[in-house]
C-alpha cells in the first residue's frame, strides 16, 4: 500500500461516526450529535474528488475508528464501482460484550448509554435491531454477522484498552489488586493471567464466524497493546510482532491481494517473543 492515496478521517462525534440528530436542542442546549451525517458528507466529498473511480480501496481504522470501519464497511462498498476491489480492516476495534471481574456489565451499560444518547440504532443493521436490544447491535460480535464485504480483523488477544476498561475498569478494583497488572501484563500474577486467558478465549469465540469465512482474514497476536496498524514498529519493521514469521502488513497484504488465506491466531501469552508489550508502569 506504499504508493496508494491515503485519506485520514478525523473521528469527532463520540459514537464511531454513527450518531443521528433527533432535534437541534437537547434539554435547552445546542448539544447534538451528527456522526452519520459527517460520514455521509465526507464520502460525498471524496467521491467527487475521484474515489468514485477507484479500482482498489481499503477502509480501515483503529479503536473507535475500527468500530466505525465495521459499522460503515458495507456502505463504503456500496458507494464504489462494482468491479473495484473493496475491503475493510478493523484494528483493535473488536470490543467484547463481557462482564468485568465483579460481574458488572460495564461495557454493555456504556454502549447502551451511547446508543440512547446519540440515536445510533439508525446506523445499525436493521435485522439486528429487530431481534435484540439495539445497544447489543453495536458490538462487533453482532455487526460481523451481517457484513457482506471482505473483512480483516487485527486485534491483540490482550488489548490493554479492553483490559483496563472492559475486564478491569478502575471502579471494579477498589482494593488495587489489579493495579499493576492493568498497567503491564508482565506484572500479572498467575491468577490474573488465568483471567486474561479467559478473556482471550472470549475473543476467539466471538471471532469464530470470521474464522470460517473464506473471504475473511485475521491477525490475533498475544501482545499487551492496542492499535498496531498505524505504527511502523508494529505494522512492518524488522522488530514487528510476528505470527508464523509474518508481520501484520504481510498478512494483510496476502489477504487483500488474494495471495493466500490469512487467519493468524497466536499461541497464548507469554509464548511470542516478538510481541510489543506496552508497559505503563515505566516512567515516561
Amino acid at each position: 500500500f506504499y504508493n496508494w492515496n491515503i485519506v485520514k478521517l478525523r473521528y469527532c462525534d463520540g459514537a464511531s461516526l454513527a450518531g443521528h440528530p433527533e432535534s437541534e436542542f437537547k434539554n435547552g442546549t445546542k448539544l447534538f450529535f451528527r456522526g452519520q451525517l459527517i460520514w455521509e458528507a465526507i464520502m460525498s466529498e471524496l467521491l467527487s474528488l475521484g474515489l468514485s473511480k477507484a479500482k482498489q480501496a481499503l477502509l480501515t481504522g483503529c479503536s473507535a475508528g475500527g468500530l466505525a470501519t465495521l459499522i460503515h464497511c458495507d456502505d463504503f462498498r456500496a458507494h464504489l464501482p462494482k468491479d473495484a476491489t473493496v475491503k475493510c480492516l478493523a484494528d483493535a476495534g473488536f470490543f467484547l460484550d463481557e462482564p468485568d471481574i465483579l460481574g458488572n456489565r460495564t461495557m454493555s451499560n456504556f454502549y447502551h448509554d451511547v446508543v440512547q444518547l446519540q440515536g445510533v440504532s439508525k446506523s445499525l443493521h436493521k435485522k439486528c435491531i429487530t431481534e435484540m436490544e439495539p445497544s447489543k447491535c453495536i458490538f462487533p460480535l453482532q455487526i460481523i454477522k451481517n457484513i457482506r464485504t471482505p473483512l480483516f480483523i487485527v486485534n491483540p488477544a490482550y488489548d490493554f484498552w479492553q483490559i483496563q476498561h472492559v475486564l478491569v475498569p478502575a471502579g471494579s478494583d477498589p482494593d488495587g489488586y489489579w493495579r499493576r497488572c492493568r498497567l503491564s501484563i508482565q506484572k500479572c500474577d498467575s491468577t490474573q493471567i488465568e483471567n486474561l486467558q479467559g478473556f482471550r478465549s472470549s475473543l476467539l469465540k466471538a471471532l469464530s464466524k470470521l474464522q470460517h469465512d473464506k473471504e475473511g482474514g485475521m491477525f490475533i497476536n498475544s501482545c499487551f497493546v492496542h492499535c498496531q496498524t498505524w505504527m511502523a514498529e508494529t505494522w512492518h519493521s524488522f522488530n514487528s510482532p510476528r505470527i508464523n514469521n509474518k508481520t501484520i502488513a504481510e498478512s494483510v497484504g496476502d489477504w487483500y491481494f488474494n495471495r493466500k488465506v490469512t487467519k493468524e491466531i497466536d499461541c497464548p501469552y507469554p509464548c511470542n517473543p516478538t510481541c510489543y508489550h506496552m508497559d505503563f508502569t515505566q516512567p515516561s
